[in-house]
Parts: structure tokens; C-alpha cells; sequence
């Protein structure tokens, strides 16, 4: 057999290997409901974080003069992907400037099979006028349970230890080295999914703990 004919031959095998499916993809496919129930589930997701952008508006107009007007006018934001690591998820941007001075946002998000979260990130000018008061606020956020990202990849938002760090782990003088040292702040809180009841609670609960911070 010649080499481009083996070629052939193995591109061939090597395709229908990937074209069949195992007896659980086949079980998948053929299942609508499974389609059906995730899209209920995505859509009760929105409807979880519109409920909740409005209860944030609500909170943030109350700190008026506490809070720039940039950031009591900005305009929240629901987006959906199907792709972050292989996964659907839905985001809610609220405070949400990103802008050439620099990035304020708060950031709520759903990963599927993962875990809801709640993310304070902040860079350039935001970080420099902020981050005295986190590192002031140390004790409160650690007992908190928040996350420090330690990645240099501002745009993750899993919580491996290649990205965050538990403030547990941490003294004050790391933290705020860490804070001091990157070029962006990112404090996160996790809420596992099986609190699905409790989640907008305790993430409006969360976020009014970091609007404190900030409006402080």
C-alpha cells in the first residue's frame, strides 16, 4: 500500500471514529426534554438576575453622593454564552464601566454545572482611587469569604488555585502586596449551586457588602 493511500485509509477510520457516537451521546440526541429543560433552566437563570439587577439599582441609587455619577448612571447588562470552558453561562454587569480610564464593574455571573459568583474588578484610575478601602476592608471581606485573583489573566473567572486565592489563606501584608503589585483588582465570592433558593439573597447581599466598600 502506498503512503497516500494509508493516508487515506487512516483519515477515513480516523473520521468515522469521530462521526459515531457513544451509546450516551446516542441516548442525548434523541432526547429533546434534555434540550427543552436546559433552556427552563437558563431562562429561569435571567429571570433570577433580573430580579436581582433591579434590588442592585434599587441599592446603588440609595448610596447617591456617596458614588460618582458615572457610576450611579451606568446601565447594567445581561449577557448569555454557551462556551466558557465547554459550558453555558449568563452574566449580569452592574455597576459596569469599562471604558479607556479604566474598568468598575461588578460582575454576576451563572456557570453552568459550576457555581453562581459575584466578582468586583476594577483597573486603572478605579483601582488607584479604590484600593486603600479593600485593603482597609481585609478583615470584613475575609470573613466574608471572598476570593483574590492572583492570575495575570484579568478575564478568567473560574476559581482554581491558578486564579484565585481564598482571603483564608492569606495576612493583610499579601493581600495588599497583591493588590499593589497587578494592574487590576478582582474580588470574588462563590455561591454553590445546590443554594440555588438562597442564591439572589446572598448575592445581593454580597454585592451591597462590596458597594459599601467602595461608597465608604
Amino acid at each position: 500500500m502506498s503512503l497516500s493511500s494509508f493516508l487515506n485509509t487512516y483519515l477515513y477510520y480516523m473520521n468515522e471514529a469521530k462521526i459515531r457516537l457513544s451509546q450516551k451521546e446516542m441516548e442525548l440526541v434523541i432526547n429533546a426534554q434534555f434540550i427543552l429543560t436546559k433552556n427552563g433552566i437558563l431562562e429561569k437563570v435571567k429571570d433570577l438576575l433580573a430580579s436581582l439587577q433591579v434590588q442592585q439599582q434599587h441599592y446603588l441609587q440609595s448610596q447617591s453622593g456617596k458614588l460618582a455619577d458615572n457610576i450611579l448612571q451606568s446601565s447594567p447588562k445581561i449577557s448569555r454564552g454557551e462556551n466558557y470552558n465547554g459550558l453555558p453561562y449568563l452574566i449580569l454587569d452592574f455597576p459596569r464601566i469599562f471604558s479607556p480610564a479604566g474598568i468598575y464593574a461588578i460582575r454576576t455571573m451563572f456557570w453552568w454545572g459550576n457555581f453562581f459568583s459575584i466578582t468586583l474588578h476594577l483597573s486603572k484610575e478605579y483601582k488607584n482611587q479604590h484600593e486603600y478601602k479593600l485593603v482597609a476592608a481585609f478583615k470584613s471581606l475575609q470573613e466574608k469569604g471572598f476570593y483574590c485573583c492572583i492570575n495575570e489573566d484579568e478575564w478568567e473567572h473560574h476559581f482554581q488555585e491558578t486564579n484565585y486565592k481564598p482571603l483564608a489563606t492569606l495576612g493583610n501584608n499579601d493581600f495588599e502586596n497583591i493588590l499593589r503589585q497587578k494592574e487590576f483588582i478582582k474580588l470574588a465570592n462563590k455561591i454553590p449551586l445546590q443554594q440555588w433558593d438562597d442564591a439572589e439573597e446572598i448575592l445581593l447581599t454580597s454585592f451591597k457588602e462590596l458597594i459599601k466598600i467602595l461608597a465608604d
